[in-house]
């Protein structure tokens, strides 16, 4: 199962925005959004930035690394950075 596709379908119904809203918020064609729910192409860097900061996500959760949704704020992540 491809964890990326799942969850931002996941994430966006969860938000109650069409696959429409989604592509203009973030400046792209609605059928390339809808390859990247069924998996067909991977966004590139650029754009999985933009689906996080949308969504306010955090893009370790859309790739699969977290089961976090929300991004970490900032004392948060030197907390953790210096416990690696």
């Amino acid at each position: 199962m491809q964890t990326f596709p799942v969850r931002l379908k996941e994430v966006r119904r969860s938000k109650e925005v069409t696959q429409k809203q989604t592509a203009e918020a973030i400046g792209i064609f609605e059928q390339s959004y809808q390859k990247y729910e069924r998996g067909k192409v991977k966004p590139s860097y650029d754009i999985v930035v933009k689906l996080c900061q949308f969504f306010g996500i955090s893009s370790d959760y859309l790739l699969g690394l977290s089961d976090e949704p929300r991004p970490l704020h900032q004392a948060e992540y030197a907390m953790q950075s210096t416990n690696c």
